[in-house]
């Protein structure tokens, strides 16, 4: 199974009001054209919060600190797992975002996430996560490799755990 991470930089106060979360269009590989947190796979004897700082400089070139885990999300495939991807946020970070040919980042309003240009299940477990909340989830596709090409079929949630 791929081990995975997304890493949600937050800016702002007030989740209803003011904060932002940084957003990168994908430019290329798995989801490419769709919006998503800055991750990628762990690299062999990396540690997945190792990997979210890693990707999250490679992909927008910022450099996020005391990073909060805030999810753990497995991907079944055709009943078979495909990824477990941990997920963290943090409003902690230095420098300013910038384009790479891998992502172009945008921060946008929590309340203005365009959740229709992002994976099916985003809508269902990124809200909480940028509210503060904690989540593990498992979540179905269908209709083999790509997985982004794959039809989305069901899910399982479970809100406040510990990570």
């Amino acid at each position: 199974m791929i081990e995975a991470t997304l890493c949600f930089p937050l800016r702002g106060h007030d989740a209803e009001i003011d904060c932002e979360v940084l957003l990168i269009e994908k430019r290329r590989g798995l989801g490419e054209g769709w919006y998503n947190g800055p991750g990628g796979k762990c690299e062999p004897g990396e540690t997945p919060r190792e990997c979210a700082i890693r990707e999250t400089r490679e992909e927008v070139g910022l450099e996020v600190t005391d990073l909060e885990k805030a999810g753990e999300l497995t991907f079944l495939l055709d009943d078979e797992g495909h990824t477990v991807c941990h997920v963290y946020r943090t409003r902690s970070f230095d420098g300013q975002p910038t384009s790479s040919e891998e992502a172009h980042p945008e921060w946008v309003s929590v309340g203005n996430v365009p959740y229709d240009q992002m994976w099916a299940d985003d809508r269902l477990w990124l809200p909480g996560v940028l509210e503060g909340k904690t989540v593990v989830g498992e979540f179905r596709f269908e209709g083999g490799e790509p997985l982004d090409e794959a039809e989305f079929v069901d899910h399982d949630l479970e809100w406040d755990v510990s990570l």
